[in-house]
Formats: C-alpha cells, structure tokens, sequence
C-alpha cells in the first residue's frame, strides 16, 4: 500500500506541473507555436501511430475508446524524456542546436469491468526562438537596421479521460482537459544612426480553457488469430480566448523619449485564440499479438480560423485585427508497425517489442504568400521488459527519430531526437489468497 501511495502522490504532483517540449525553430513563431508530438513512448517507436491501437499495458490518450482495454490488475504510469539535436540550414549557411526535456507524464488503471481511466500532462504547441537580421539602409550614411527576433512559451494540457467498452469489440471514450499556457514574441528593429527611433513591438496571449476530445473504436475478428481495428477521433474546435495583443515602443536614445501604444486599445474589442475541429482515422491489423500495422489519417480544419495580426490601412492607421487566409488545414498520414515475437515467452529478445513508422504533414500556416514548411519523418524503437525479482510488467520504450521540416526558400530543418519512456506497470488489484 505505501509504494502504490507513492506512485499516486508522484503521479498527481506531476499533472500538477509544467512541462514543454524544447525548440529552437524559429518556425515557431507563426500561429500558435510548433505543434507538439502528443504521443507517448510506445507510440514514438512508431512515429506515432496511435489510433486504431489497443495496449493492454500502455496508455494511449491519443484516442481516449483504448482505455478501455487496460488490464484489470495493473495501475500504469508513464513519463518521457526526450534530447534532440537540431540542423539549421540556409543558403550555405548552418547551425546547429540542442534540446533536453521533460515532455509527458500519463497514468491509467481499469476503474470496473470494461471501464478504463487516465490522467495525465502533455503538450500542445510550443514556441522557442531567437535570432537577427542586419539590412543595410543607405550608402551614403552607412546606416544598418537591425532586427532581433525572441519568443518564448507554449500550450499545455492537463487530461482526464475515460474509456468504456459498452458492448463486445465496440468501445467509446473521452478526454477533458485543461488547456494553458502563454506566448511572448517581441520584435526589435533599431538603427546604427541613434538618431533614428527604435521600435518594440511585443506580440502576447495568455490561455485558460478547455479542450473536448472523443474516440471510438471497434475490433472486427478475422479469424482466431487476426483481428482489424477501426479507430476514430473528434477534437472539437472553439475560442479559447487568451486576450492576445500587442505592445509598440517607439524610444529615442538621444532625446530619451519613448511613446507606448498598446492594441487593441480602450474600448476596442478583445480578440480571441482558436484551436481547429481535428478529425482523426486510423485502420491497425493484429496478428496474434505478435505482428501489428497500421495507418492514421488526421486533419485540422485551420483553414477557417482567422488569427490576430497588426493592419496598417491606407491612411497609415493601425489596427490589431482578426485576419483569414492566415492558416490552412492540416493533414497528416502515418504509418508504423510493431513486432513481438512472444511477450511472454523465456527468451528475452523475443519479448522486446520492435518499432517503425514514417510520417508526412503538412503545415498548417502561411509564411507571406507560400505555404509554411512540410514535415518529413521517421522513427525506429524498442519496448525492452523490465525484469526483476519484484515486477516483470514494466517497459522501457527508447525510439529515435528524424524529423524534417523543409519550405521553398526557406529554412530547412533536420532534427534528430531520442525518446525514453518509462512504464511502470504495478500488480494492484488482484486478490491474495492464505492457505
């Protein structure tokens, strides 16, 4: 009893935190930040596949119906980390950038009979960046513009979840979650002559919400050792506010004089963050627990959304607005397997899951008149059993991946990353017997 306290108290004092997925990618600063991978270990072996799977011991929030599937006996908790490198590419020019960090915490148990619960903090966006830009402005005075671009912060999500199996091979289920988090993006353009003005602009949000995600999935047997399973998912769209706006400076360093304008202004209308509708398909064939494939499809309905910009109109009046034809809808494919020769067999290598998968999206922002960059990626991994003389149960989960995000013109990226997860997965609720 006191070590399943002590998993819980670690479990709801890790919800209760912060957690961000690190980048450096100054694709970050459009929209609402970088979209976070919102997989958990055993899904980044596959690069994410997740929809149409049921994991008697793994938690999958991605599609909340598999909760149902979790082992009467068992209470599972999973955490991951990941460390990246990253390659940025322009011209001829490169550089290079690393990350470390915490990215998820989730947790689930069989609450009754064909009803599975979870919780748990994972990420939504996240926005990290920092650079400049040095133009040469006139011959004559050798007067330079120089413009330092910063951003910082990211959306988060505290999950509860519930999955419900109400007749054979049919389940449905639900996340609620807690949506937050902020983002600061500041813009400085100043001058080599300091007799010009330098300007300051501050882009900020700050988000309290919520976020509403369903799943279903229904298992057709094929034969005694071969089943298909459907895998669908609905994250609804809505306002989820965040008073974005933004702060102009206009200073002088010789006169020392600095004029503050802030929009919207009094008595404007607040403008509003929006999430998108997400729609979510995913076919996966089992063989026996030994061999399994399958396929997502997912898409974002950004295209509708309209976002806040700065509008300067003919008479050189500004105006923080909401703008369309900022976004586009977002598609995605995936595809990925896993292979188990016999989870419960004496051998060890053949108890270690084998994972795969590859993945291609497309960018759901525009950057001026072209489309933001498309996502190229693929990903290798392992669930290596945990054996000791107290569990056997448990899981590590070590993936790596490569991640590229390339656009005509612009900056192309090449990440690579490696994800550890750990699984823990604790023998609770079975009934003793003393003879």
């Amino acid at each position: 009893m006191k070590k399943q306290l002590t998993v819980i108290a670690l479990a709801m004092l890790a919800t209760t935190g912060w957690a961000q997925s690190g980048t450096n990618s100054p694709y970050s600063q459009y929209g609402l930040g970088t979209l976070s991978d919102q997989s958990t270990g055993f899904n980044r072996g596959m690069n994410g596949l997740a929809l149409g799977f049921r994991e008697h011991n793994q938690v999958n929030p991605a599609n909340p119906a598999s909760y149902s599937a979790i082992d009467s006996l068992s209470f599972i908790f999973d955490a991951g980390i990941s460390l990246q490198q990253t390659n940025f590419k322009e011209g001829g020019r490169k550089l290079n950038a690393n990350n470390a960090d915490f990215e998820y915490v989730v947790a689930g148990f069989r609450l009754f009979r064909h009803f599975g619960v979870s919780f748990g903090l994972l990420p939504y966006t996240n926005i990290g960046y920092s650079y400049s830009t040095t133009t040469s402005v006139g011959d004559v005075n050798k007067t330079y513009s120089y413009n330092a671009y910063n951003g910082e912060g990211g959306l988060h999500q505290v999950y509860l979840g519930f999955g419900w199996e109400p007749i054979r091979n049919f389940s449905i289920g639900v996340n609620g979650t807690y949506l937050y988090g902020d983002y600061t993006r500041t813009v400085t353009n100043s001058y080599s002559n300091t007799s010009a003005n330098s300007l300051i602009k501050t882009y900020s949000a700050d988000v309290r919400s919520y976020k509403l995600d369903a799943g279903l999935q229904y298992t057709l047997p094929l034969s005694k050792k071969d089943q298909l399973t459907l895998g669908l998912t609905y994250g609804m769209g809505h306002n989820i506010n965040g008073k974005p706006q933004v702060t102009i400076v206009s200073s002088n360093s010789v006169t020392a004089v600095a004029d503050t304008t802030t929009y919207p202004g009094a008595g404007q209308v607040n403008l509003r963050l929006r999430i998108p509708n997400t729609f979510g398909a995913g076919l996966t064939f089992n063989h026996n627990n030994k061999f399994k494939i399958g396929a997502d499809y997912t898409l974002q309905q950004w295209a509708k959304i309209s976002a806040p910009e700065l509008v300067t109109d003919n008479s050189g009046n500004i105006s923080y607005q909401q703008v369309k034809g900022y976004y586009k809808d977002r598609h995605q494919f995936t595809l990925g397997t896993q292979i188990c020769p016999d989870e419960y067999g004496r051998s060890f290598l053949k108890r270690i899951r084998y994972r795969a998968g590859v993945s291609y999206a497309t960018p759901y922002y525009y950057i001026g008149n072209q489309e933001g960059p498309k996502e190229l990626s693929a990903s290798l991994g392992f669930g290596i059993p945990i054996v000791n003389g107290y569990n056997n149960r448990s899981l590590l989960n070590i993936s790596a991946q490569w991640v590229k995000r390339s656009a005509k013109n612009l900056i192309t990226e090449n990440t690579f990353r490696i994800n550890v997860g750990i699984t823990f997965n604790e023998q609770w609720f079975a009934k003793w017997k003393v003879q």
